[in-house]
């Protein structure tokens, strides 16, 4: 089973569904979002997250946002409450650039639908909104297959992966990313066993990743982020394969903080390393991983695990929630579009052409 994290339910007048990913794997709740407000706190909280999933939940936040305007305004001052939604929403975590690229669509399309139809209703414009975050959501979905039918052939039968953080179909609106791979390998028959860090300090892996790939009915253990080199030495694991929150115009990766010393590790023991993304993930305005905003979130989440304090009063806490992994670190890029063998900016290009 390949669980839904998210969808859209009824028409203009609906409202968001989410998986609540911060109660799993203890309970399986959703939360009903009938404000934007709703969704940037779902954003913000990470009861929903990874980067296609929180740009789809974007998407939808900006359809609850008109909901709230009325029949009396003109075209460009619904335009304005759009933009206003939009950087809103963006605000809510600064790193994932499918969020951004999401609501950036959603904005242009109304913009030319109305410079299309300048006599339009509120009722029609909230369609056409709708309309997109539908078909971002569908790509999204046809994404993570292709991703994975593109990728699946550097899983070898008999093979031991490594992956960190989440990146399946808690993290999309389709069946993930670098996960995606597996679901797609295992579907064709191949035996693997699936090596999951638990990824402090919120233990996407332990929670969500180990969760999913046991609903998959594919072959998961959780194991301590600093267990990944020792694992590698002792020749468990020939693989590893991430996601990625936003790419450089170079390759310069960023994921979850602890990616990049999976790459050190991985280079150190001559196992490929794999990054599994859609091209929207890209952002070619960045030349390099420098330029890229690293979210640093609040210091409780390492303060305590639970309700438990595991730090002396007083202690500083450094908490990025994202590293960056240099291009020459990572084997190959996996998107929907095929694969890029030892990224460097002229192949990303050519792959994006």
């Amino acid at each position: 089973m390949i669980v839904q994290a998210l969808q859209w339910v009824g028409q203009t007048d609906g409202f968001l569904e989410l998986v609540d990913q911060r109660r799993l794997p203890a309970e399986f709740v959703k939360i009903k979002c009938t404000r934007a407000e709703q969704v940037y706190d779902a954003i913000k909280t990470l009861a929903v997250r990874g980067a296609p999933a929180i740009g789809v939940a974007a998407a939808y936040g900006l359809v609850l946002a008109m909901q709230k305007s009325t029949e009396s305004k003109e075209p460009t001052s619904l335009l304005a409450d759009l933009a206003k939604s939009c950087e809103y929403l963006a605000s809510s975590r600064p790193t994932a650039v499918n969020l951004s690229w999401a609501l950036k669509r959603v904005k242009r399309k109304t913009s030319e639908y109305i410079a299309d139809s300048p006599g339009t209703d509120l009722h029609s414009l909230r369609e056409s909104i709708l309309a997109e975050a539908h078909k971002i959501r569908q790509e999204d979905v046809d994404m993570c297959r292709r991703i994975g039918e593109n990728g699946e052939k550097f899983i070898e039968d008999g093979a031991g992966i490594l992956t960190h953080c989440n990146t399946g179909a808690l993290a999309t609106a389709g069946q993930g990313t670098a996960l995606s791979l597996m679901f797609e390998a295992h579907k064709r028959g191949k035996s693997f066993k699936v090596y999951a860090d638990e990824t402090r300090p919120l233990l996407q892996g332990a929670r969500l990743t180990a969760w999913e790939l046991q609903q998959a009915r594919i072959d998961v253990t959780v194991v301590c982020d600093s267990t990944a080199g020792w694992l590698m030495k002792q020749h468990h694991v020939n693989t590893v394969i991430t996601g990625a929150d936003r790419i450089a115009a170079n390759g310069d990766t960023a994921n979850k903080i602890g990616t990049y010393t999976l790459s050190i590790l991985a280079r150190r023991h001559c196992i490929p390393f794999y990054v599994a993304a859609p091209s929207s993930t890209f952002d070619l305005s960045i030349k390099n991983g420098a330029q890229i905003p690293i979210e640093e979130r609040a210091a409780e989440e390492i303060r305590f695990f639970g309700e438990n304090k595991t730090t002396p009063d007083g202690a500083n806490v450094y908490n990025p929630a994202f590293d960056i992994t240099d291009a020459a670190n990572i084997t190959a890029i996996i998107t929907e579009r095929g694969v890029i063998e030892k990224p460097t900016a002229q192949k990303i290009t050519e792959h994006l052409a």
